[in-house]
């Protein structure tokens, strides 16, 4: 049957920028056509002051892992002092979210990774269910479902994560038969460059298997400090990659770990570009957002630059999800053969709704 597009509900004051586009999908797709792995973690998003950041040594818009300093963050987050908002969160999880969103048909994606036995990970498991995504969760018994500490100042986001359950995700897990079929059964896979600090051999797995039947495999290279501490794991999963996603801080910092000198964005995608690939068939395509200017993406040896669909300042609520958001919607639009052009634009959409709210927070279908 088709997917339901009925008008949905608007909160007050959030323009729907779906409205401005024709890419909503309502015929009925593939079923788990993109297969998203990541790290699953629950968001506690609160408004702080720059003294808060200060006092555990945070930039204003960085991504960085939970270190012992840094544990009485989430303790003090539900305090009486601030105001949080959960949502979903991980990296992955929230592209495949939007994709879901955007494909609007019932198990068009499906996500694994692993969560704690706890009310954290039924609360993840709900909300995945609700949104019509088919995931299979490997639950840890002892460890509780990461969370990530979205800690918002003016139009900026600290994200301090603490990684927990989503650690423990195993190999094992990844080539049992309920997995793997996931796997078998999609066409595209995507995950987030986080997921090499956790299983970099089910990234590589994967990565055989798309590269064995032409698949396409996507990776976004997530935060700066993946490149400089995780540089061996990025390594052996690139060759993978047939598209890059990524914001300019993010391949600025790959520039200067991976041995290219320059900091010209268009020089460094081209670079990329040509790096070494296993599927001569697909060639790469390397894309870089930069907020509020021009996305830029290198493919088949041109660079080109697409407009981004603009926000005012006043409207940007939380630019937290902005890139994934954008991955998810570039996806859900690439997973239907459309060209590059009609790719970007929807991610640009999806970014756009994406920092007007607090969150990955998708507008409600009913």
């Amino acid at each position: 049957s088709s997917g339901i597009n009925a008008e949905w509900p608007l909160r007050p004051g959030f323009e729907d920028p779906l409205a401005l586009s024709p890419h909503v999908f309502t015929m009925t797709g593939q079923s788990g056509i993109l297969y998203g792995m990541g790290n699953p973690l629950l968001d506690m998003a609160a408004v702080v002051d720059a003294n808060y950041l200060m006092k555990y040594g945070l930039d204003a818009n960085n991504a960085i892992l939970a270190e012992d300093k840094h544990r009485p963050i989430y303790e003090e987050l539900l305090g009486e002092n601030f105001k949080v908002s959960y949502s979903p969160g991980g990296a992955t999880q929230n592209t495949i979210r939007v994709a879901q969103h955007y494909l609007n048909y019932p198990g068009a994606t499906s996500f694994v990774g692993c969560i704690g036995k706890d009310s954290f990970g039924e609360k993840l498991k709900a909300c995945m269910k609700k949104e019509g995504i088919n995931t299979n969760y490997l639950i840890n018994a002892t460890a509780p479902t990461g969370v990530c500490a979205v800690l918002l100042t003016g139009g900026n986001r600290s994200l301090v994560t603490r990684l927990d359950a989503a650690n423990e995700y195993t190999y094992e897990h990844l080539v049992g038969a309920e997995t793997w079929k996931m796997v078998t059964t999609a066409q595209f896979y995507y995950v987030a460059g986080f997921f090499l600090t956790v299983s970099p051999k089910s990234m590589q797995s994967v990565g055989e298997h798309a590269v064995k039947e032409n698949k396409c495999f996507c990776m976004n290279l997530s935060a700066p400090f993946l490149s400089q501490f995780f540089k061996e794991p990025m390594q052996s999963v690139l060759p993978y990659v047939d598209i890059l996603f990524g914001n300019e801080d993010e391949y600025r910092a790959f520039a200067s770990n991976f041995g290219i000198a320059s900091t010209d964005l268009n020089v460094i995608a081209t670079k990329i570009g040509a790096m070494p690939k296993k599927n001569s068939k697909r060639s790469r395509i390397v894309i870089v957002t930069q907020g509020d200017k021009p996305t830029i993406v290198f493919r088949e040896g041109r660079i080109k630059e697409y407009p981004i669909v603009p926000v005012p300042a006043e409207k940007i609520i939380d630019t937290n999800g902005a890139g994934d958001a954008f991955a998810g919607g570039f996806l859900s639009e690439y997973v239907k053969n459309k060209d590059i052009e009609t790719c970007v634009s929807s991610g640009s959409h999806a970014a756009a709704m994406i920092i007007q709210v607090s969150g990955c927070t998708l507008p409600d279908r009913n």
